[in-house]
């Protein structure tokens, strides 16, 4: 009777258990008022879908300004077609290296909440000054009512401390928002778990829609109306997205930041080269491993068998068995902090081999909008702006996310029996394809292009439609629905959880990278090639040879594809702990669906 009773407990014990899960998140979130959130109404798609409508807003503000930039600075302030690409390359490069530094002081300091409200603040600032720069008479490019072949020195310097402020407000808010999304779901709940999978794909979804209505309408009032009326436009969308932001405070979760996630990795270094002459423990249970308890802010990780040298940090001597000894983090380092170790520097690689994927990106933003003013640009009646052509870049990647969403995952799980359906290397690695499809198509278009020039010098090749250019863009739209989504999923799943937002800025990194590389690309062929007769990157695109170039980065990419699928078939997946113990690990063929 009495063991009947002891069962009856046990099972009332763990339908509580299950009943307190399904009421409480018991992820170390927390609500707007510090409590521990009620499930059924903080988080999910409640919070999320709201967190979505603020990028969309954000994004349409981005693109009004990025994609048009290179118009601006060759129509406005008479910068040449090459000066003009690294002008807009650094820029780009700026804004998207500058969210390392928001991601880092988001999870280390600030809090995502609380960092993406004061940059929405600062870009805010960066609009307003943008849209001074037009209207008022002192700041403007030229006299009132002259025309001028070099712009006043006051607007060119207020016009690029404009859209400075607005990288550094970029900076904090890509990489804290992007995490503070993904942050609404619980990866410990199987069902939230899924629906976290599709998050990436709907915040991608939400990107490409505020990009297609600023490459489109945004584009179309700076080309029919003028460049200060859709600055007023953007200001005030961006306004109206920090409003939104602000009324849906009580429903999202917060995370607590936990310090500099840097200190840590320092750690574990330090510990295992002051251990490096100990034997290797033939048992992974023998290294130190925190309770869970203790380890209230993030999951505890699985030991892996690569980078050995570095779980030597883990490995307890003789006179680090007390409690006393242990809280020396500089002399043993936990099997999770060396595991986080493991994942930072097995990323390296794998950024490293997108950069030729980015570089490709970059050639949409600059060099395929400008070749779009060198085509007939009329629709019926109607003058496409030559940034709206950049619109079909954002139509390939939205049915790219569609279909991935409401087709190959779907199918991919029913087949493999996986939860995730596709690796995220795999994913990433199919839209690299991408990319060397879309530059190899983009040279037979421009090889096309200046063979019309050739035979026609006085009309140029104003009698080919800007259409030719939308294979280039479909395609790169396409691969970005695999890769770009691919890698936010990546860099936020794969890195440690106290680095989040880190991981989102390491993703944007990549972007970033590859602008500042592209424009150092560029010189250099410039360089070579004028050295050895003619320049690639002549005055203007009809006395340049981009086809070319095109080719010769589609040759880069294809290399660089063969490399990255190497590092792919190696790479060691975040594997998360279901027990304590460190030998009970899960070694499945893909331990990503528990990250």
């Amino acid at each position: 009777m009495e063991k009947r009773n002891g069962s009856t407990d046990g099972r009332d014990t763990v339908h509580h258990r299950d009943n307190d899960q399904e009421k409480w998140v018991q992820d170390s979130s927390l609500d707007y008022k510090g409590r521990v959130p009620v499930r059924a109404s903080t988080g999910v798609w409640k919070a999320s879908l709201l967190i979505i409508a603020i990028e969309f807003s954000e994004r349409l503000s981005y693109f009004g300004i990025a994609t048009s930039l290179i118009l601006y600075l060759t129509r406005v302030l008479h910068q040449d077609i090459k000066t003009a690409a690294k002008s807009v390359n650094y820029w780009t490069g700026v804004t998207t290296l500058m969210p390392l530094l928001g991601g880092f002081l988001a999870d280390a300091y600030l809090g995502r909440y609380s960092t993406v409200l004061v940059s929405v603040i600062i870009y805010l600032l960066g609009l307003l000054l943008l849209t001074m720069s037009w209207f008022v008479p002192s700041l403007k490019a030229c006299e009132p009512g002259h025309m001028c072949q070099e712009p006043r020195k006051a607007h060119e310097v207020v016009f690029f401390l404009a859209i400075y402020l607005i990288s550094v407000g970029t900076g904090g808010h890509k990489p804290s928002l992007e995490s503070f999304g993904a942050d609404q779901f619980d990866d410990d709940h199987p069902q939230e778990r899924k629906k976290k999978m599709s998050y990436f794909n709907w915040w991608s979804f939400g990107l490409c829609c505020g990009l297609l209505l600023s490459v489109t309408v945004v584009v179309y009032v700076q080309d029919h109306v003028n460049w200060g009326a859709a600055d007023i436009i953007l200001t005030a969308v961006m306004a109206m997205s920090l409003v939104i932001f602000i009324v849906g405070r009580p429903f999202y979760r917060y995370r607590s930041p936990t310090g500099s996630p840097l200190t840590p990795m320092l750690q574990v270094l330090v510990a295992a080269i002051a251990k490096r002459n100990l034997p290797h423990p033939s048992n992974p249970s023998e290294l130190y491993e925190v309770s869970k308890s203790e380890k209230a802010q993030s999951r505890l990780l699985c030991h892996t068998k690569t980078l050995k040298f570095l779980d030597k940090a883990a490995i307890v001597e003789g006179n680090e068995s007390s409690a006393e000894n242990r809280i020396n983090q500089w002399r043993l380092a936990s099997v999770t902090k060396v595991e986080e170790m493991k994942l930072i520097l097995n990323m390296i690689p794998i950024w490293l081999a997108t950069l030729p994927f980015g570089i490709c990106v970059a050639q949409a933003s600059t060099f395929f909008i400008k070749q779009g003013t060198n085509l007939d640009r009329k629709f019926g009646g109607f003058l496409i702006p030559p940034a709206s052509i950049y619109a079909l870049a954002a139509v390939g990647m939205i049915i790219s996310v569609i279909l991935y969403e409401k087709v190959l995952v779907p199918a991919l799980r029913r087949m493999t029996g996986s939860e995730r359906g596709m690796k995220i290397l795999q994913r990433i690695g199919i839209g690299m394809l991408f990319s060397v499809a879309t530059m190899a198509v983009a040279a037979v278009v421009e090889h096309r292009r200046l063979g019309v020039v050739r035979r026609n010098p006085l009309t140029g090749s104003t009698s080919m439609s800007v259409f030719w250019l939308a294979p280039q863009f479909l395609i790169i739209g396409f691969g970005d629905g695999f890769t770009l989504v691919g890698l936010q999923e990546y860099f936020y799943d794969q890195v440690p959880d106290s680095m989040r937002s880190l991981g989102i800025a390491l993703y944007l990194s990549v972007i970033g990278a590859a602008n500042f590389l592209s424009s150092l690309l560029i010189t250099a062929v410039d360089h070579l090639t004028e050295q050895h007769g003619r320049s690639w990157f002549g005055k203007d695109l009809n006395s340049s040879r981009l086809d070319k170039f095109y080719w010769l980065l589609a040759g880069m990419a294809a290399v660089n594809l063969l490399f990255y699928v190497l590092l792919a078939r190696r790479y060691t997946y975040k594997n998360v702990q279901r027990s304590v113990a460190v030998a009970d690990c899960y070694e499945g063929d893909d331990p990503s669906t528990l990250a």
